[in-house]
């Protein structure tokens, strides 16, 4: 059951309690006896004896004694009386003193005890009622609250929240019992946080690794093309088409298992460090065997922020997929910016569709131009990614073929 009902059952069965004990001390006991109201009763007490009434009905009612000066015993009547501490009223006829009307004052003194009793009793029972309230927010807070944090705590735990902490107070009871449980949720979460990063590890490098063999194969694939070309023996040019072939199949399936790492993976890793800008050249000179490449422009001497192995890849994607779709020769720029170095790769083919571009670097998108040839819809998403993450930026547009614009940050 709710803290609150609890408090809200106490609440009224307190009020109710309180509410009882007014009623019955004050229902009978609720008139003011002044002299207003023994006036009254005086004049309805003469009236009664004008009437003829037995006195003994007439003292009945009115709970009152009436005393006649004609009694033998009146004086010491009276006196008794006046000793009691008694109201005395006169009873006069024709301005004639008759006798006496005598109220015992004594009641007066039981309806002031009467009253007092009941303001003690409400005193005290406004005590208990306060008391219990104190009590119930006590238990509540140092009992119940926490049970109920470590209910909350123990459903996010469930849920796989190993983030969500369990608040332990200094001079809580269950404070060793609810700091244990938090320990286990740190050890947990540094456990799954331990089997995460093993796991990404693994698909990082399998990742890597099969988009790094991919290089190689097209630089096979290449070859064996430019062999075909200028063979002449049929034997060997049988082997040729056999490698070509297998190189084809090894690159089909290191592209599905490059595919299937990264559905699991948001990014690949990389580290840029301070480069110098004069390496990028001989990335450019090493991939020749994809076709013509005319280097324009003077490369600016200057460190950057690169990651060599990526930036490689990059550069490798941006030609490879030049001769794969282009089939040209390929233009490369150099210029020299305020923040770094911008780098152009041209080819001189069709380009892509206007309402393709915004697309291309997409993940997994592949163009109208792309039917026919191999190929995951990656290659330049992962160009993106991997100079954004070296400070860099990366754009497409057509320009009399289509351009890729690489920029490395500078130092």
């Amino acid at each position: 059951m709710k803290i609150r009902y609890w408090l809200i059952g106490y609440t009224l069965m307190m009020l109710f309690v309180l509410g009882y004990l007014y009623s019955s001390f004050g229902a009978k006991t609720a008139l003011k006896r002044d002299m207003v109201y023994y006036n009254e009763q005086r004049i309805w007490i003469e009236a009664a004896l004008d009437k003829g009434i037995e006195h003994k009905q007439i003292e009945d009612t009115y709970n009152c004694q009436i005393l006649f000066t004609e009694e033998e015993n009146y004086e010491i009547y009276l006196q008794e009386a006046l000793k009691k501490e008694a109201l005395i009223v006169d009873y006069m006829q024709d301005n004639v003193l008759i006798g006496k009307i005598i109220w015992n004052e004594a009641e007066k003194h039981y309806v002031q005890l009467e009253a007092q009793l009941r303001k003690q009793s409400m005193i005290v029972w406004g005590w208990i009622f306060l008391c219990g309230y104190l009590l119930l927010i006590f238990v509540y807070y140092r009992v119940v609250r926490p049970f109920q944090k470590l209910e909350k705590f123990s459903k996010q735990v469930a849920k796989g929240n190993l983030d969500f902490p369990l608040p332990v107070t200094k001079h809580q009871y269950f404070g060793a019992f609810t700091e244990s449980f938090d320990l286990m949720r740190e050890e947990l979460k540094r456990a799954k946080e331990s089997e995460y990063q093993a796991n990404k590890s693994k698909k990082e490098l399998m990742a890597e690794l099969s988009h790094d063999i991919k290089t190689p194969i097209a630089t096979i694939q290449a070859a064996c093309e430019v062999m075909q070309i200028k063979e002449t023996n049929k034997d060997t040019l049988n082997k040729i088409g056999l490698i070509n072939e297998k190189a084809k199949i090894i690159h089909a399936l290191v592209d599905n298992l490059f595919h299937a790492a990264l559905e699991e993976l948001t990014v690949l890793k990389v580290e840029p460090v301070e480069e110098s800008s004069v390496c990028i050249r001989e990335m450019f000179l090493d991939l020749e065997y994809y076709g013509e490449i005319k280097l324009t422009g003077k490369l600016p001497e200057c460190l950057v922020y690169m990651d060599k192995l990526r930036l490689q890849q990059v550069i490798d994607n941006c030609l490879h997929n030049a001769w794969k779709y282009a089939g040209t020769s390929v233009e490369v720029n150099f210029d020299e910016q305020k923040d770094g170095i911008c780098i152009q790769i041209k080819d001189e083919g069709n380009g892509v569709l206007e309402e393709e571009l915004p697309l291309i670097l997409e993940k997994f998108y592949r163009g109208s131009n792309a039917k026919g040839k191999e190929g995951s819809g990656l290659g330049l998403y992962l160009a993106k990614l991997f100079m954004e993450q070296m400070k860099g930026d990366m754009d497409c547009y057509n320009d009399n073929g289509f351009v890729v614009q690489l920029f490395l940050r500078k130092v």
